[in-house]
């Protein structure tokens, strides 16, 4: 197996040059320019030697494009990335007023079987390398030519069904000798793996964390998302509650709008009881972000009116709870997650037969 070296810190860059037999001051020189986005090939000041040994030795952990769509609408980027085993990843790059976000995948696949998403379609591959995750930062960057400074872990993939490799990337990608991206401007999203969760608030890494709900009760979320059936949304709940309490981070909650599913005034209502009885007492904010759910053949799920998602939110609003509609970026090149990868996995299997 090839040496990951794309997913080692400075210290451990250290220990390894050291056992090249390479002076240490390589560690911090190679990986200011790896997260450049330079390849091995391109780092100069290094030998040719060097660059020859390492190139044969590590793992050419950054993905290439495969696929690059920009949208006529709003400019928002949708990048299809393959991997050095030929597995494809989605990131979207979208442009705020505040900044340039990416959104990165965290595994090939999903294994958690949400019933409304095309990333678990064909289930869960394999997991992303911390340097796979990192990569999608590096050549986001180094393609735009921009910036990125915030990162949302809503791509294809569970986030806390990769934990340690979710951790390693971001203490990766905080590191001041490398991208340097905050904390607090980092978002993970979890359809709700409550395990990870109670991990992730015992460990210092402040980032934002964001609750994939999408019902309010359980016969209604364990019909759309499996996950349910293992922790229901009271111990989910909880899980959010004392997350709270230890890190003082507030958390969102997202809630995907479904036609004559889950998106009436009743459900809204419920909805609001639910999380106001949850959050009780802690004096934490509470916020829904509002999502109209994606139309993906496979599902046959549809999207409701604008009337209903305004309906929805004006009720959450009148129960005290913050509701936004999330606007939708990149609508004319597929940018919801998991669309470009099976729309590319279907050519290659008609190509085959």
């Amino acid at each position: 197996m090839k040496t990951d070296i794309y997913s080692m810190l400075p210290e451990e860059l250290c220990e390894y040059f050291i056992s090249l037999g390479e002076p240490k001051f390589r560690a911090k020189q190679v990986f200011e320019r790896l997260h450049r986005g330079e390849r091995i090939s391109e780092i100069t000041n290094l030998s040719k030697a060097l660059r020859a040994r390492l190139s044969e030795e590590t793992l050419d952990a950054l993905p290439y494009v495969e696929e690059k769509h920009v949208s006529k609408i709003d400019g928002t980027v949708k990048y299809l990335f393959r991997l050095h085993d030929g597995a494809c990843i989605e990131s979207v790059l979208m442009r705020y007023k505040h900044g340039n976000t990416v959104c990165i995948s965290s595994q090939v696949g999903c294994r958690m079987g949400c019933k409304f998403c095309a990333s678990t379609i064909g289930g869960r591959v394999r997991d992303l390398l911390p340097s796979e995750l990192l990569g999608q930062v590096i050549m986001v960057q180094r393609d735009s030519g921009e910036r990125i400074s915030n990162i949302v872990m809503m791509g294809i993939g569970e986030p806390l069904d990769n934990f340690d490799n979710v951790v390693k990337f971001l203490r990766l990608v905080n590191h001041p000798d490398g991208l340097n991206i905050g904390y607090r401007h980092i978002s993970l999203s979890t359809c709700g793996v409550v395990s990870g969760i109670e991990r992730l608030a015992e460990i210092d890494i402040p980032i934002t964390l964001s609750i994939s709900l999408h019902a309010a009760n359980d016969t209604r979320r364990s019909e759309i998302m499996p996950i349910n059936n293992k922790w229901n949304i009271d111990a989910l709940l909880s899980a959010c509650v004392s997350y709270y309490k230890v890190t003082g981070r507030r958390i969102s909650f997202e809630y995907t709008l479904i036609s004559g599913k889950n998106d009436s005034v009743s459900d809204a209502e419920e909805l609001a009881a639910v999380l106001t009885a949850a959050f009780r007492g802690t004096g934490a904010p509470i916020h829904v972000n509002l999502i109209r759910v994606n139309e993906v053949e496979e599902t046959g799920f549809k999207k409701g009116s604008v009337e209903s998602v305004n309906a929805f939110a004006k009720t959450l609003e009148k129960r005290g709870i913050t509701a936004t509609v999330r606007r939708r970026l990149g609508s004319d090149v597929n940018a919801a997650c998991g669309q470009l990868r099976r729309s590319n996995m279907l050519k290659k299997d008609e190509q085959k037969s």
